[in-house]
């Protein structure tokens, strides 16, 4: 391992506990395998400190874990954490971060500036897969066979009858969703939960479906893990996924699941397209919607939950070692570069003064 890598997690996301466990897991994989990793947790408040590798859960119930350590992040070249004075040095990070700016780009566009290599997709493709109106859209367009999606509050009801699920436009994949048996109970929801103050996306109720997810990896090929079936009541929410049977790891689910081998080779072969169409990159989940036969993708969670580790049972994959390929991918890259080629000064020069051009 030619750097040592840093684990970045927590962030001010309704997700933000999740994250935590997910960059303690990381954190931990990382040291136990002696890369000695620079572990960086992003508070609920947007601070930023360094912490210990072998932290619990419960050392950040409370908020700031003991012996914290308080950094600063400036996002411009040679750049990136200081602790005081002190830079850190840092140029390549496993991004462990769930919902909010952690995974929408906003991030990761930080990370540009500063030159630094992170996991997960460029922000402008964290971006698009975070947003469920624009990712539909271009699933849709691109001949991918989806469930009917449109925005809330814009246009009246949709053309699709009841019931509806309505969910986050710009959010993580079990927070803020809920089912609804008609359209104003829609709307009143987009006026008053928390979680839809970015909008929300509504979009029919598949009665009898269930949700499939497949892992995908992209180092060092491109790679997907066994597919899950999660068990669920009505559909695979929080609760179900992390609050209950000791966490997502615990949950209920079939794994492999059982499907006939023409369902499953078509999942396969849709979860390969949109990696390669989306810029999908590190480690990702893609969530389908399976029922009698037919398939429709959900979204991608670009980070997800525990990294998706538990689903590598076929072809089976220890945890150590996905994490640490994770890294080595990281060093395989180059940092973004922006350049200023063809602002020679001309259109400057040769400019009228300010206030002709206001007038």
């Amino acid at each position: 391992m030619a750097a040592r890598p840093a684990v970045v997690f927590g962030g001010p996301s309704p997700e933000h506990d999740i994250s935590v466990l997910t960059g303690l897991q990381a954190a931990r994989l990382l040291a136990e395998a002696g890369a000695d990793p620079l572990v960086l947790y992003w508070s609920k408040t947007g601070n930023w400190y360094r912490v210990a590798a072998d932290g619990e859960a419960g050392d950040y119930a409370a908020g700031i874990p003991p012996k914290a350590r308080e950094l600063r992040f400036e996002a411009r070249p040679q750049a990136g954490w200081f602790l005081k004075r002190r830079r850190l040095e840092v140029d390549t990070v496993l991004v462990c971060c769930h919902g909010g700016p952690g995974e929408d780009g906003t991030l990761q566009g930080a990370l540009d500036l500063a030159g630094i290599r992170y996991s997960g997709p460029d922000a402008a493709a964290s971006n698009l897969l975070m947003d469920k109106l624009t990712f539909g859209a271009l699933m849709a367009a691109s001949g991918f066979p989806c469930l009917p999606r449109v925005p809330v509050g814009a246009g009246g009801p949709p053309e699709f009858p009841p019931p509806y699920i309505v969910k986050p436009r710009f959010g993580g994949s079990s927070i803020g969703i809920e089912v609804v048996s008609d359209y104003d109970t829609a709307v009143a929801l987009l006026r008053s939960s928390p979680h839809l103050d970015r909008g929300a996306v509504i979009e029919p109720y598949l009665e009898g479906g269930r949700d499939l997810n497949v892992a995908v990896r992209t180092y060092p090929q491109l790679e997907l893990s066994a597919i899950e079936a999660p068990v669920s009541e009505q559909f695979y929410d929080y609760r179900e996924k992390y609050l209950s049977g000791g966490g997502i790891e615990g949950s209920a689910r079939e794994l492999p699941a059982r499907l006939p081998s023409e369902v499953e080779e078509r999942l396969r072969s849709m979860a390969r397209r949109v990696t390669e169409l989306t810029g999908i990159r590190s480690m990702a989940r893609i969530d389908f919607l399976g029922r009698d036969g037919e398939l429709w993708i959900n979204e991608v969670n670009t980070i997800p939950g525990s990294l998706s580790l538990y689903l590598w049972v076929d072809p089976p994959i220890s945890r150590q070692q996905l994490v640490l390929d994770l890294v080595a991918e990281l060093e395989a890259s180059v940092p973004r570069r922006f350049s200023a080629a063809g602002a020679d000064g001309t259109a400057l020069r040769g400019a009228a003064a300010i206030s002709k051009k206001l007038a």
